[in-house]
């Protein structure tokens, strides 16, 4: 039987080899996207939540880091927070969302900070060219970010319409990856003596749960969140993300269905006087039937796993060339196995009966 589902298989080797690289296209669709976007979100919460502050406070209603509020929180809270039981240091930091030609989303979030405040407690450091000014229009740029847009020390960036010069590099990733004066960015968007949110270190010995605690019933009207949460935060916060992923998926396993399901009945339709020979040879129609499926179901297997290594071989591509990140989950990967064979399966169903059905007789007059 088995040798006779491969063989059936080489039979018309072109035809399944499209069948394959139809349904490998599929997966490789289902897995690239949902792993692009997982590991956009999870790669962005990563580096957002590296900031080495443990808390971050901000207004009430925000929600993660997404820079298209307004600057809110008043600077003068900084002093009042600083005298909350465990808090060490208080860093002001500024965000927003600026236009951006050469991003796919087409803006881009950037941070204002303090530079010497800053780093004082992320603890990035300059590679190339200089720090921030205390204003001006110049920023500094992360080294990923760098080789990704090919950027140079001195060279313009497009930020609110106008250009700001790159004045140095930095490492490690933490927050934004263009940073420019805080002060600079206060002023652009009226909001001197504001910012959007405060990075609060704390002293060693103390729990960051609980300073956060003490912090949200000193300051009821604000927002608490921990750095250390951030990265799950982000997975979570975007459920029509995760809707839109759900039919996506449902899409690619009904057109991997049709794949299977055109390519098995052509099949069927082309071995007729063949499955009139195994008819009356004694073979019963469930086990044609059978015979059938399996063949759908082996072109689906290798479809999945031809899709899965395009998919990794994507990954590599991309990895060496931008800073995106693709996240091969098991879970999706299982996931698209098992909704990749189920669709296969369903696909051969008419076929396979077809088959079964057909007159002994009148499939060997077929001609």
């Amino acid at each position: 039987m088995d040798n006779l589902v491969f063989s059936n298989m080489l039979h018309r080797p072109a035809r399944t080899m499209v069948s394959v690289l139809g349904i490998a296209v599929g997966v490789l669709l289902i897995v690239f996207t949902v792993g692009l976007s997982n590991g956009t979100m999870r790669e962005r919460g990563k580096r957002e939540g590296n900031v080495g502050a443990e808390i971050m406070f901000r207004a009430s209603g925000a929600i993660g880091m997404s820079g298209t509020e307004s600057l809110r929180v008043p600077v003068e809270l900084k002093d009042e927070i600083r005298k909350v039981d465990g808090v060490r240091t208080v860093v002001s930091l500024g965000q927003n969302t600026v236009a951006a030609e050469d991003n796919n989303t087409g803006n881009r979030l950037i941070d204002g900070i303090d530079f010497d405040e800053y780093a004082g407690v992320v603890g990035i450091d300059i590679i190339e060219g200089r720090k921030l000014a205390p204003e001006g229009d110049e920023a500094v740029i992360d080294t990923g970010f760098q080789r990704q847009k090919k950027y140079k020390v001195g060279q313009k960036i497009r930020l609110y319409e106008r250009d700001f010069t790159i004045v140095g590099t930095y490492e490690p990733a933490a927050g934004a990856r263009v940073k420019i004066p805080l002060a600079t960015m206060q002023q652009q968007l009226g909001g001197d003596g504001k910012v959007s949110a405060f990075l609060v270190k704390i002293n060693d010995g103390f729990d960051p749960r609980s300073v956060a605690e003490r912090l949200s019933l000193r300051f009821p009207e604000n927002q608490m969140l921990l750095t250390s949460e951030l990265e799950e935060l982000y997975m979570q916060g975007f459920p029509a993300m995760n809707v839109f992923l759900n039919v996506f998926i449902g899409v690619a396993a009904v057109i991997s269905a049709l794949v299977i399901l055109l390519t098995m009945y052509t099949t069927v339709t082309e071995r007729t006087r063949q499955i009139g020979i195994m008819k009356s040879l004694g073979m019963s129609s469930g086990q044609i039937a059978w015979t059938i499926a399996q063949e759908a179901i082996l072109i689906s297997f290798f479809g999945i796993v031809a899709g899965v290594v395009l998919t990794f071989v994507l990954r590599a591509v991309l990895t060496q060339v931008t800073t995106l990140e693709v996240e091969m989950s098991p879970v999706v990967i299982l996931l698209t196995f098992a909704v990749g064979l189920l669709g296969g399966a369903i696909g051969s169903l008419y076929p396979a009966m077809r088959a079964a059905r057909l007159d002994a007789v009148e499939a060997l007059s077929y001609e």
